[in-house]
């Protein structure tokens, strides 16, 4: 069982209003595929939670032994019950449906020559019955295999969230499975709003969502939790988010679920000028949530079609973001702009809209915009982050 009072420190479930959000959905009847280093279904707070008997075959050698504790982790994330004072989930009504693929953190040799590839492990999930695909993992080596697997679990109308990389401190260099096409790249952001100084920034970062001072099992024996940083949280509560939405507009596709995430993002600068750093914003799934009037926009039409250089009328199921450097006569895409973001240093505030007046997710300024490395202020270039 866990130590300590751990649900008392994951501050961004009452920063993103889970009181409220819960009144409207939980994720219920919304699976949840975490490809990672396995999940353990016997803690606590995942007992009930995961689906092993619905893992496809090809997939199924130990895929309940989390080698490093980060599968299991990312799955409390995303729907643990919160029993037995584990971490609770963002959606706490949805299943998992662990895929376990051979990280740098399995050293065993045999065991990872048993163990899926990462482009095995993504069709394995876009072939069991997981609305959301969740990938809190990266390489910085690019696989053709890999990118024909997001293509094929996107025809089948998965949404597909990964984790942007943490270095962002450390030569930036660009992560995989994010940075390929009909990947959603998801950033890292603290309590005020402020993205990380290790998550990696650039072209791939769609959205943002907490990933600083996370709970999570310190290792794979599962004895107690430590706080930690990271872009794999944030995918997961992106994950999390999007399971909460789709569960309240099942009929909903994976185009839709990203638009309306899009619009209803955090963020001070213009929607049709993503960040770098924090794309089009702060992940706010209670703002989409109590919109009854909500628009999702077309069924069958990608959101970051143009942004990513494909046909924004092509009938594509997620989204279409280009591996490769765009070429020199893409004139379609716009300059980027070097104005400064200026404004408050704190991204938390009183929601206008909530009935009860509490503390939830607001940018009221340009904090969001504000990337501070070695101690430094940089202020974020609000533009088209592939021109």
């Amino acid at each position: 069982m866990a130590s300590g009072d751990v649900q008392s420190k994951q501050w961004y479930l009452n920063a993103m209003g889970v009181d409220e959000i819960w009144k409207h959905s939980t994720g219920k009847g919304v699976k949840v595929a975490v490809i990672d280093t396995g999940v353990n279904p016997e803690t606590s707070s995942l007992k009930g939670q995961v689906l092993v008997d619905e893992v496809p075959k090809v997939a199924r050698y130990h895929v309940t032994q989390d080698y490093a504790g980060h599968g299991t982790t990312m799955a409390e994330l995303i729907a643990g019950t919160g029993a037995g004072n584990g971490v609770k989930g963002l959606a706490p009504g949805a299943k998992i449906i662990p895929i376990r693929v051979g990280l740098d953190q399995l050293k065993d040799e045999d065991e990872r020559a048993k163990s899926l590839t990462s482009a095995e492990a993504i069709r394995a999930a876009a072939d069991s019955d997981a609305k959301i695909i969740n990938m809190s993992f990266g390489s910085v080596y690019y696989e053709s295999e890999e990118e024909e697997a997001l293509k094929y679990a996107a025809s089948k109308g998965k949404l597909l969230f990964a984790s942007v990389g943490n270095a962002g401190d450390k030569g930036n260099k660009r992560s995989y499975p994010a940075s390929d096409p009909y990947a959603i790249g998801v950033a890292a952001i603290d309590k005020s709003g402020t993205v990380g100084k290790f998550s990696t920034y650039g072209n791939d970062v769609d959205l943002s969502a907490p990933g600083l001072d996370i709970q999570g099992w310190c290792d794979s024996t599962f004895t107690k939790y430590c706080a930690e940083e990271g872009t794999s949280a944030a995918s997961a509560i992106a994950s999390a988010s999007a399971a909460l939405v789709w569960s309240a507009h099942p009929d909903w596709t994976a185009n839709q679920v990203l638009r309306s995430f899009i619009d209803t993002a955090g963020r001070t600068w213009a929607k049709d000028k993503p960040s770098k750093y924090l794309g089009y914003g702060i992940i706010r799934p209670r703002r989409v949530l109590i919109d009854k009037d909500i628009d999702p926009g077309a069924a069958n039409r990608d959101p970051l079609a143009a942004e990513n250089g494909a046909d924004p009328d092509e009938d594509i199921t997620a989204t279409g973001k280009s591996s490769a450097p765009p070429s020199s006569g893409a004139s379609a895409k716009p300059t980027k702009d070097s104005g400064a973001a200026n404004g408050p240093t704190s991204a938390a505030a009183k929601d206008t809209d909530s009935d009860g007046g509490t503390q939830t997710w607001v940018i009221i300024g340009a904090v969001a915009a504000v990337l501070v490395v070695a101690g430094a202020g940089f202020a974020v270039l609000r533009a088209r982050r592939n021109a």
